[in-house]
């Protein structure tokens, strides 16, 4: 049976199968405050065979001002993207960034939206590839175009259900933004400060070791259980900024063993553009 990867991948593992044609490998770097980069950095190098995704481009939609940020992108044409990549649906995915997983786990959910099992995150990223005496490159892959049928997953929630369950034993929201953004102090991002009443905050890096790597499984798991207390994982939801950094922390649960929570995508930057929605200001 081919090895199967749905969570994280170690630089030594992934070199194993880099040049297999029914691997695809994919670069998500990605900077907030310079959209050139990614593209530019893939240009110069990259992992081996590696195709290049956008964060504004290829992972989202467009933004109408009271979407977020980052809105989802159309799942059809993301998944004709995907297949003009070489990717079917048994392909093996493997998304990577040099910023802790944070893009690379969007590539990540957004596929296990799509109904995709086989797509894993570069633990480490390409500083983890590159620590591990394996080379990079500046080819630009030839497309091999294949067939990807979509088998959309119930794995988000809206503002809608948000706000409905704001307060009730039935939903833990749990958001990913650094504990000053939560707070509501030094927001860079977004036009108003806070956080959605209620939330748990869990700072995406705080998934991390030192060196950059996701903290073991049995680590995260006891994290979490702390967060979580009597709740079960499917009545978390996942939210950050803009749906991004939220990724994070879901791919962390599932690394854990803590499957099924949710994202709710449009998350702080959709929250707060209607102003009849709740807010909250402070520690939690």
């Amino acid at each position: 049976m081919n090895a199967s990867f749905s969570t994280l991948i170690g630089a030594l593992e992934l070199a194993q199968h880099v040049r297999d044609p029914d691997w695809i490998v994919f670069d998500c770097r990605f900077d907030l405050s310079n959209p050139d980069f990614g593209r530019e950095a893939w240009l110069s190098a990259h992992l081996p065979g590696a195709f290049f995704l956008d964060l504004d481009i290829d992972l989202s939609s467009a933004r109408t001002g009271r979407n977020g940020r980052h809105p989802l992108p159309d799942p059809a044409r993301l998944a004709a993207r995907l297949a003009d990549c070489g990717v079917g649906n048994h392909s093996q995915v493997v998304a990577y960034d040099d910023a802790g997983g944070m893009f690379a786990a969007r590539l990540w959910w957004l596929m296990r939206w799509l109904g995709h099992h086989r797509v894993a995150v570069l633990d480490g990223g390409l500083q983890a590839w590159v620590s591990a005496g394996q080379a990079l490159d500046g080819d630009i892959p030839e497309a091999r175009r294949a067939t990807y049928t979509l088998a959309l997953r119930a794995d988000r929630v809206d503002a809608d259900y948000v706000l409905e369950h704001l307060g009730q034993p039935d939903m833990v929201l749990i958001d990913a933004r650094s504990p000053d953004r939560f707070r509501g102090e030094n927001e860079v991002l977004d036009p108003v400060g806070g956080h959605i009443p209620g939330a748990i905050n869990r700072f995406f890096r705080d998934n991390l070791d030192a060196r950059g790597c996701f903290k073991q499984a049995s680590v995260l798991r006891e994290e979490f259980a702390a967060l979580l207390g009597a709740h079960s994982p499917r009545q978390v939801v996942h939210q950050c900024g803009s749906g991004v950094t939220a990724c994070v922390n879901a791919l962390a649960m599932e690394a854990a063993g803590l499957p099924g929570s949710r994202l709710y995508a449009g998350s702080w930057s959709e929250w707060c553009a209607d102003p009849t929605r709740p807010l909250a200001r402070g520690a939690a």
